[in-house]
């Protein structure tokens, strides 16, 4: 008999590059020892190790380390079953769910560099072909 878990709602990944394991361990809802072990058994999973012998952990790991703890606590699977599902390091697919998510202060601030570029490429154009500058759309706006 298998005993799975009901699928759990993970915190949204920050924008960073790189996570030490305590941050790995609460993005991921797994012990710190559990995320040792299963480097020793995902050949796919190798975070940088610097100064001391620490762990870094790169965005594509974290959503790795998701896939794999989907794969045994909600889905039920083994560790070989999961290292066979997971295949080659190629065939894991980019979770869409697991995606940096920005606040909505972020995307605010994101949008307004967008539309300065957006006015310098548009002046440049004007002075290259003599047309008149066109004004961004201001109406386009994030949903808060």
């Amino acid at each position: 008999m298998t005993r799975t878990e009901p699928p759990v709602q993970l915190p949204p990944i920050p924008a960073k590059r790189y996570f030490t394991i305590g941050e790995v361990s609460e993005l991921c809802g797994v012990k710190p020892h559990v995320l040792r072990y299963w480097e020793q058994e995902f050949t796919q999973l190798k975070p940088v190790k610097r100064r001391g012998n620490r762990r870094y952990y790169q965005h594509h790991e974290v959503l790795l380390i998701r896939k794999i703890r989907s794969l045994l606590y909600e889905q039920g699977f083994t560790i070989s079953g999961a290292r066979n599902r997971l295949g080659d390091a190629r065939d894991v697919p980019h979770d869409q769910e697991a995606a940096v998510r920005l606040t909505p202060t972020e995307l605010h601030g994101l949008r307004d560099e967008l539309t300065s570029i957006a006015a310098m490429l548009d002046e440049s154009i004007a002075q290259v072909s003599g047309a008149p500058v066109s004004k961004p759309d201001a109406s386009v706006g994030v949903a808060s």
